[in-house]
């Protein structure tokens, strides 16, 4: 099985910088995409930003010009690098992936999940 852990929510000032981390625990996964959504309280869960195993992104109209996706295809590791950090980006930050798996006697099986989530908070 597949599990997502991420890392590197905290506490920041408005207009800092933060980034986060999300890794795949086994090598035997494949991603087709992987990106984060976030959800504040009282809020629905909203898409962030998205990067494809081929590299192509989508961002929400909100985070443009200000968070960046990356990804290490050898390492099944997304980044998110949160610039210019506002109050309204307080949230709790969840990575999700898709893609493929291989089990322990080479069988493969598709992936869809979500990690624990992490909290970022940006004060004013």
């Amino acid at each position: 099985q597949v599990q997502l852990v991420e890392s590197g929510g905290g506490l920041v000032q408005a207009g800092g910088s933060l980034r986060l981390s999300c890794a795949a625990s086994t090598r035997d996964f494949s991603f087709n995409s992987m990106g984060w959504y976030r959800q504040a309280p009282g809020k629905q869960r909203e898409s962030v930003a998205r990067i494809t195993s081929g590299g192509s992104t989508n961002y929400a109209e909100s985070v443009k010009g200000r968070f960046t996706i990356s990804g290490d295809n050898a390492k099944n590791t997304v980044y998110l690098q949160m610039n210019s950090l506002k109050s309204e980006d307080t949230a709790v930050y969840y990575c999700n992936a898709e893609g493929r798996y291989s089990g322990p006697t080479g069988r493969t099986y598709d992936y869809s999940g979500w990690g624990q989530g992490t909290q970022v908070t940006v004060s004013s």
